[in-house]
């Protein structure tokens, strides 16, 4: 059964323009300009340029109070009311279309190397194959995955070739194609585990000496051994020493176990890195500005003004010119609200990180990671009186350079630890002390995590052991046993 009813109802929504702010706020350098040249181009009524000179900016104010008499209004206090019905204009009829259907789109592609994969497929074409074996090289390069090995049984692959493609073989000629595959650049590829991977590079090593000998056996015979760093039950194993064994392992660690990634790199797009900020630092003294040198100056489209300013004294009731003037007013709107945006942006970013500049003061001054206060959202968000999700998006995907390097904003956000005279360090200063303990320790006895939560704890820190697995994992440091060399 249908009923109506009046309900009232108080709920807080957000303009349009503090959803502008707030994904103004959140992007970083890079992404602003590219932001800022999509505005323009779907805004005519934004222009790039600096602002007016001082006679300009007279004149705009003497026009300005001349047109708030009633037979001149300006485009701030124009009078509207007989343009307007009482409903509002739809969207839809403020936007047109001017491509034709075989109007052709011009974009500027992405540059990138080629692929993995691109290269296997050139070398296939000068491979000495049979047509019927080159269409299974063709196949067999397809399920190489992106670190070039072939993860599924051969069998499995007759299988899919007979059903989807109509093709009969077995696997023995495709031992024999795979054979050859594994002959192409980069050395190792088309392995099916680690194993063979490693073996095929051996094999195709141009150096001869006796340690590849021993290289291959090692691999052959004591693979297991080697992936646990069990160096000393390999060299009793082989009635060798550590030193004659340690040329083998030396080679051994020098292959690469992901052969496919080598033409990662140049089939990657270079992305560099724009600071948002500039701190610069003169007799102690930190200076910091925004970085803005590829944001341009932004204003507001005199011809729209004036524009406006015509059609308002006109006073005609014709429908074009009422649609006209609604299409001018909108855009110089969007246009001022963009470029209100764009200047809260800057204070607000400028606001915050001189805030954090301020906290982190030591540091900025030395370079000296050691000197890192704990410091958390919500401790900028106090000292600015902003919401903890402003500092966020503030802090988010922002950099700053610095005399020390280019930093990223979330970098200096670290948690606090207490040391044995109560106070609050940053968890940076124990991850900095704990990378180089490691880089000094000894490779042949290498620091386990109860040696290192012992070494801290002599130094101060109240630390367990299980929280510096974690700080070791966040340094991307394997374990001990990993760590081993000869």
């Amino acid at each position: 059964m249908l009923k109506q009813f009046l309900q009232q109802k108080l709920q807080q929504k957000l303009s349009p323009q503090q959803i502008q702010l707030m994904k103004m706020l959140q992007i970083p350098t890079m992404e602003l300009e590219q932001r800022i040249k999509e505005e323009m181009e779907v805004n005519p009524a934004l222009e790039e340029g600096q602002d007016e000179s001082a006679e300009d900016a007279e004149k705009d104010e003497f026009s300005n109070e001349e047109a708030e008499k009633p037979e001149n209004d300006n485009d701030q206090d124009i009078d509207l009311s007989d343009y307007f019905d009482a409903d509002d204009t739809p969207d839809y009829k403020l936007y047109a279309n001017n491509n034709g259907p075989d109007q052709e789109e011009r974009e500027t592609p992405i540059g990138a190397g080629k692929s993995f994969h691109d290269l296997l497929y050139a070398q296939l074409g000068l491979a000495d194959l049979e047509p019927d074996q080159a269409v299974l090289a063709e196949y067999l390069i397809g399920n190489l995955d992106e670190n070039g090995y072939l993860r599924r049984e051969l069998p499995a692959i007759v299988n899919d070739l007979a059903f989807n493609l109509n093709i009969s073989t077995n696997a023995h000629e495709l031992e024999e194609v795979l054979r050859a595959i594994q002959e192409f650049d980069p050395p190792g590829v088309a392995a099916r585990d680690l194993r063979e991977c490693l073996l095929i590079q051996i094999r195709r090593s141009e150096d001869k000496g006796p340690h590849i000998v021993l290289a291959a056996q090692v691999i052959t015979k004591y693979f297991e051994e080697f992936t646990r760093k069990h160096y000393e039950k390999i060299a009793r194993r082989m009635d060798l020493t550590e030193e004659e064994l340690k040329p083998a392992i030396d080679f051994i660690l020098h292959l690469n176990p992901k052969p496919g990634n080598s033409m990662m790199e140049s089939a990657r797009t270079v992305q560099h890195v724009i600071p948002d900020f500039l701190l610069i630092v003169e007799n102690d003294e930190l200076k910091l500005s925004l970085n803005s040198r590829n944001a341009p100056e932004l204003r507001v489209s005199r011809e729209y003004r004036e524009m406006l300013e015509h059609f308002a004294k006109t006073k005609s009731k014709d429908a074009k010119e009422k649609e006209t003037l609604v299409f001018v007013k909108q855009k110089i709107d969007s246009a001022r609200w963009f470029i209100d945006a764009i200047n809260q942006r800057n204070e607000t970013l400028l606001y915050c990180m001189q805030a954090i500049v301020d906290y982190q003061r030591e540091f900025f001054l030395s370079g000296d990671e050691t000197k890192l206060r704990p410091m958390i959202l919500k401790d900028i968000a106090d000292m600015v009186s902003m919401d903890i999700s402003t500092i966020s998006r503030v802090a988010n995907s922002k950099y700053v350079q610095t005399p020390y390097g280019t930093y990223l904003l979330k970098f200096f956000f670290s948690e606090s630890l207490s040391t044995d005279e109560g106070e609050e360090v940053s968890s940076r200063e124990v991850k900095k002390i704990l990378k180089d303990a490691i880089e000094g320790e000894n490779k042949r006895r290498p620091l386990t995590d109860d040696r290192l939560a012992k070494l801290l704890n002599d130094k101060g820190y109240n630390i367990a052991r299980r929280t510096v697995a974690k700080y070791r994992e966040q340094l991307n440091i394997p374990v001990a046993r990993l760590r081993k060399e000869l």
